[in-house]
């Protein structure tokens, strides 16, 4: 018998998670079961072929939001041609509508509700033993699926229990599948909080792994140099012994390479862990912090709980050390949230300064007490997925459409972090940050620009010209300067861009500073063995504001991803803050 764990992601890059820990537990038939996964670039066509070429007498579908138009495609055509395939489905997306999806999908056999490492397990022994005409169960002693009988009718099993995360095997033993890949982890199932958009809220068995178990898994990435692992948490430090030891651990055993994502609940960091943050390695961990929404009504009505000026505190603190990424998040469409409610949210999170500030827009999804209250709420949403909000009894579809192009001007001139400092110092043109990316998006709209793909020197030239509206021709000369500092952060652009204007580093003046003994010395430390040629290939050479910088490609900020900056004076080099 040959299974297939079929698994649509997001991007390459992505890995599921779940389907390696449905084999890892179902491991006494590993040598049956494989898994398979795809990107949603991919074509369907070319899936349908692979998926073929395989020949699978089961075949799972991992579904989610962002890939289940894809699968539905698909099962319309896998009976087709693979008749006698037998597929399954589970994951968030059609575990609350297991019974619509059979009714729909006449090629379906069944869903696997909720959990799925044991219901996989009974379900492989399950055709095991009907393959083989051994006596034992059906399917209706296997608790949490709805499945398809040999007569059409469809019948639904009582929920599983909640699982021993424990009992779960580490699913990433062969890890070489993922060296270019981001690895998903889990070491906790289940969320203490009950926001009334999220699934996670659902599930209130909160369970945690092993901690030795975690321990030793930790270690086979940090052994196996895989680039980053990503907790899937809810909230990772929800108890305070358990974040204590990972995040000590960690450090302990860190060796300068993998990074570790966090979800976390900002205000219940205690003192002891923030010592602990502080103390970490630049670049061991980064944080996302799910604000949301900085209305008190609002945080209420979604039964949030959240202490935002303690968030502002953790968040002020962990900027100042320096060493860890911040990830805050807003929702647009969330009740009693308008468009003026959501610029006051915008600019409260945006003056804490994060690295990345996500503004999403919520999906209504099925199951959640958000879709129970559509009516309520004047809640209207897309019918496709991801069921994304079109309007509220406070927020008009026009003032969406706006959110939607700040968005991207946030997505762009902030998240990017190729513009830093031009945005901070053009803040002060405007009454507030939210104002000035709303400006920004009204430029870009005006000028049809929303629809053009732009290169990232074009992005420069368009912020150039649209400070050049709202600032005195001596402004953008100081402008100017901030332009050319953000983008020689970034790239060694050897062809300049014409709206920077002529180099204030004059040929004869950068030949002379590569020429000098002491460059190799005192100013390009770590290039030993390297000819002027190189050097000048790993460096860049520019006069910003009367002060000449070096900056230094080799060795970039493990936050930003900035190039080192150093001021070249007569006597020293230090480095710019």
């Amino acid at each position: 018998m040959k299974n297939l764990l079929a698994a649509i992601n997001a991007k390459y890059i992505h890995s599921n998670l779940a389907v390696y820990s449905l084999r890892a537990y179902a491991q006494k038939h590993g040598q049956e079961t494989q898994i398979a996964e795809y990107t949603v670039n991919q074509t369907l066509d070319g899936i349908l072929m692979d998926l073929y070429r395989q020949q699978p007498d089961l075949l799972c579908f991992s579904c989610y939001l962002w890939n289940i138009s894809y699968v539905e495609q698909l099962i319309r055509e896998i009976p087709k041609v693979m008749p006698r395939t037998k597929i399954w489905l589970g994951g968030p997306e059609v575990s609350y509508n297991a019974v619509d999806m059979l009714e729909e999908y006449p090629a379906i056999s069944g869903v696997m509700r909720g959990e799925g490492e044991e219901t996989f397990l009974e379900l492989l022994e399950y055709y095991h033993r009907e393959e083989n005409g051994g006596a034992g169960g059906g399917l209706l002693d296997i608790p949490g699926i709805t499945y398809r009988e040999k007569d059409g009718s469809i019948r639904e099993t009582a929920s599983r229990p909640a699982l021993d995360l424990s009992t779960v095997p580490f699913p990433y033993k062969e890890i070489g599948d993922f060296r270019n890949r981001i690895v998903y982890y889990e070491s906790g199932r289940g969320c203490p909080f009950s926001c009334s958009y999220c699934l996670s809220s659902i599930d209130k068995c909160l369970r945690f792994r092993d901690i030795e178990l975690v321990k030793e898994e930790l270690q086979f990435f940090i052994d196996h140099e895989v680039p980053q692992v990503k907790f899937v948490d809810r909230t990772f430090n929800c108890r305070h012994d358990h974040a204590m030891a990972v995040w000590s651990y960690l450090k302990e055993h860190d060796r300068g390479i993998t990074n570790f994502h966090f979800e976390i609940a900002a205000d219940l960091l205690n003192e002891e862990e923030m010592e602990l943050i502080r103390s970490m390695r630049p670049g061991l961990i980064q944080l996302e912090i799910g604000v949301q929404s900085a209305n008190s009504s609002t945080i209420r009505e979604i039964r949030r709980v959240m202490d935002l000026e303690r968030v502002e505190q953790v968040t002020a603190e962990i900027r100042e050390a320096g060493n860890v990424h911040q990830h805050l998040d807003l929702i647009a469409g969330l009740p009693f949230e308008d468009y003026r409610s959501f610029s006051e949210s915008f600019n409260r999170v945006y003056a804490m300064k994060p690295q990345q500030l996500q503004l999403g827009f919520l999906k209504v999804l099925k199951g959640s007490l958000m879709h129970e209250k559509t009516e309520e709420y004047g809640l209207l949403y897309q019918e496709r997925p991801p069921y994304e909000v079109l309007s509220t009894k406070w927020l008009s579809y026009s003032d969406l459409i706006r959110l939607k192009q700040i968005e991207e001007m946030t997505e762009v001139y902030y998240n990017s972090g190729q513009f830093h400092n031009t945005m901070e110092h053009a803040r002060e043109a405007f009454p507030d940050a939210f104002s000035m990316y709303e400006a920004l998006a009204r430029y870009y709209d005006s000028r049809g620009l929303f629809q053009v793909s732009h290169t990232r020197i074009a992005r420069y030239e368009i912020l150039k010209d649209f400070l050049g509206e709202y600032l005195s021709e001596e402004q953008m000369d100081e402008y100017v300067q901030w332009l050319t500092l953000d983008l020689y952060l970034r790239d060694n652009v050897k062809n300049r861009p014409g709206f920077l204007g002529e180099s204030r580093v004059s040929p004869d003046e950068a030949a002379a500073f590569y020429k000098r003994e002491e460059a190799e010395r005192r100013y390009l430390r770590g290039y030993e063995g390297y000819d002027r040629r190189q050097m000048r290939k790993m460096t860049h050479l520019e006069r910003i504001g009367g002060t000449l910088c070096l900056f230094d490609y080799r060795k970039r900020d493990p936050l930003t991803g900035n190039a080192a900056v150093y001021e070249i004076t007569e006597h020293n080099v230090r480095k710019d803050v």
